[in-house]
């Protein structure tokens, strides 16, 4: 923050005032990269329904997991990033679950798909998985598995 605040010739308290906490400011970047990746992800999926929902998880997982830079922010500080990106206080999973939401209502809506649970908890349920194969390094030591994640979707929702 010190040195964003001198970047931006502003003193710490004015940044803070602006942004709130480091982990509000990493919140709301990491937000607006997710937000990127879920739009494009979901304008590209291969298919429509619980085949389309299944890709976009999938896609999504892809792109994170290739991403060095997200790879480096989460060795150099795992806990930082696993609170801002899944707890429940976390603007990033909460958005998450609403654009997961949205995308799945409007499957419904097309009658593309049938919602084996309520749309809220299936959204949680598919960012969980999702984030179950983004961060398998950090949580059990594997490898992340984005193929793992479309399999996953797919199957909860077919």
């Amino acid at each position: 923050m010190r040195d964003l605040a001198g970047a931006l010739d502003i003193s710490r308290a004015t940044l803070h005032r602006w942004v709130g906490s480091r982990d509000q400011l990493l919140g709301e970047i990491l937000w607006s990269l997710t937000e990127a990746v879920l739009d494009a992800r979901s304008r590209h999926a291969h298919g429509r329904g619980a085949e389309g929902i299944a890709d976009v998880v999938g896609a999504f997982a892809r792109t994170v997991n290739d991403s060095a830079p997200f790879h480096d922010f989460l060795r150099r500080e795992p806990e930082r990033a696993l609170r801002i990106l899944t707890t429940k206080a976390s603007l990033v999973q909460s958005r998450t679950i609403a654009r997961v939401s949205s995308l799945l209502e409007s499957e419904i809506a097309g009658g593309r798909l049938d919602a084996p649970l309520p749309v809220p908890d299936l959204a949680y349920l598919l960012v969980r998985i999702g984030e179950s194969f983004i961060y398998t390094d950090i949580i059990t030591g594997g490898t992340p598995d984005a193929e793992k994640a479309r399999a996953a979707a797919k199957a909860l929702l077919a």
